[in-house]
């Protein structure tokens, strides 16, 4: 990859790596922090990394990151969550259903979130979600099905249903 491809990547994925990242994390700053992290890894690999491949990498390089971030927060309980959880909100029903949805994919696991994200957020296809995430393309319809029945089970629960 050259730099003018680099460049050309840089500008077309940014935006696709961090709505991505930035929705499953939920957390702007550490977002930024892993889309970053993964340029700076497509940088250092530019030679060995092919131009038509640099979507793929990046992906899977950020969707890495971003597991080993959420691990890390997982042990350590940041204190600002806490804190975020105990404001008292206005309700409206725009805020109620985002909730709502909020609440969904927060019952669902790592992988589970991120198959949905990508595939029903980012639009992307079971082959290239699989390489992003290190699973054949039976798996990533397997995993994304069973997320989409355990979203609907939880979305159309009757004290969900407003």
């Amino acid at each position: 990859m050259t730099e003018k491809e680099y460049n050309q990547c840089v500008s077309q994925y940014a935006d696709n790596v961090y709505r991505f990242i930035v929705k499953n994390l939920r957390h702007e700053e550490d977002a930024r922090d892993i889309v970053q992290t993964a340029f700076e890894k497509l940088w250092r690999n530019r030679e060995a990394v092919e131009s038509d491949k640099s979507k793929s990498y990046l992906f899977t390089v950020a969707y890495n990151q971003m597991i080993d971030h959420i691990r890390k927060v997982k042990r350590i309980q940041l204190k600002d969550e806490f804190s975020e959880n105990s404001k008292v909100q206005q309700p409206s029903t725009n805020h109620n259903l985002k909730r709502t949805l909020m609440e969904a994919l927060n019952r669902l696991n790592e992988t589970q979130k991120s198959l949905v994200m990508l595939k029903d957020y980012e639009g992307y296809s079971y082959e290239e979600i699989g390489r992003i995430m290190g699973l054949n393309e039976s798996q990533v319809k397997v995993y994304l099905h069973r997320a989409r029945l355990t979203l609907r089970e939880y979305l159309v629960s009757p004290e969900n249903v407003r």
